[in-house]
């Protein structure tokens, strides 16, 4: 998942800032990474207030495909496809460290965070177990709860208190959870499509769900209300399978697809189609993306 912020505020769990200018965009599958086969252990990363294509920023320990990100504004923390946890300091450029491990192994998963816990969804395509860790530490993840479904490629986006899970292969739903808390999902709403694949990215009042397999559509939520999606505009190009997001406290912005390294963004409180970004080093299908400073 994703984080965002505003750099000019002390991060900060009362004042619900937990992100930064960086995007990290990881993992992934590609069809032209030379390293990959297909999937990649490749770290990307950009200036959220800025356009312009992505620079290298290192290595994940090991290549991932449909894992979750999320960040506490000053580290980044990458898991999924299997049960291993990887962590980066967002400031740098680096290869990624050994974090823990998670209580599943699987792909399909999605993370959101606050500025001191990362929730990781469910591992595969049946499992729908969650867990969570306290992303400045090290060390093994710890049962959260259960999703109220399959997770099946879903996209995810948060607040400063409350994650949501929402689209998927085979469903429309929206779930939610308060991130500080241990418990099972509960039903938030629907997306206007069915959106296998889709990405997600918020700030800290407002997500947005955007593209999947058959769709360059962006929704949007008002996160601590429950409600059905509302349309916000479209991507700028194809149909977006795969897609990452991340942010900082007024910009989202999405990134590649499958057969796509386009990275495109949007101003989270207007409503508008996207707008070109740049690009990624590679095509990066089933990425992941998180921000900080």
């Amino acid at each position: 998942m994703l984080v965002s912020g505003a750099l000019s505020l002390t991060p900060s769990v009362a004042g619900g800032v937990w992100y930064g200018d960086r995007g990290l965009i990881a993992s992934g599958r590609s069809n032209n990474d030379p390293g990959a086969t297909p999937d990649t252990d490749t770290i990307n990363y950009i200036s959220i207030s800025t356009t312009g294509n992505a620079l290298d920023f290192g290595n994940l320990t090991e290549k991932r495909n449909r894992s979750g990100a999320c960040s506490s504004g000053s580290r980044g923390v990458f898991g999924g496809s299997s049960n291993t946890i990887d962590y980066v300091t967002i400031s740098t450029t680096s290869n990624a460290t050994a974090f823990g491990n998670r209580t599943v192994s699987g792909p399909a998963v999605q993370a959101v965070c606050d500025i001191t816990r990362g929730v990781f969804s469910a591992a595969g395509y049946t499992n729908r177990t969650m867990d969570y860790i306290t992303m400045d530490t090290t060390g093994n993840a710890t049962d959260f709860g259960d999703m109220t479904r399959d997770p099946n490629n879903h996209g995810s986006c948060n607040d400063s208190t409350r994650g949501v899970l929402g689209g998927g292969e085979i469903n429309t739903g929206m779930e939610y959870f308060t991130i500080q808390t241990t418990s099972n999902a509960v039903s938030f709403g629907n997306l206007t499509f069915q959106q296998e694949g889709t990405g997600g990215t918020s700030d800290t009042t407002r997500g947005i769900f955007g593209g999947g397999h058959t769709s360059v559509t962006l929704e949007y939520i008002t996160i601590q209300t429950t409600s059905n999606s509302t349309d916000f505009g479209d991507l700028t190009a194809g149909s977006w399978r795969g897609m990452g997001g991340c942010n900082n406290s007024t910009r989202g912005v999405f990134t590649g697809g499958q057969y796509l390294s386009h990275i495109d963004y949007i101003t989270i409180q207007t409503t508008g189609n996207a707008t070109d970004f740049g690009d990624l080093l590679y095509t990066l299908a089933f990425n992941n993306a998180c921000s900080g400073d």
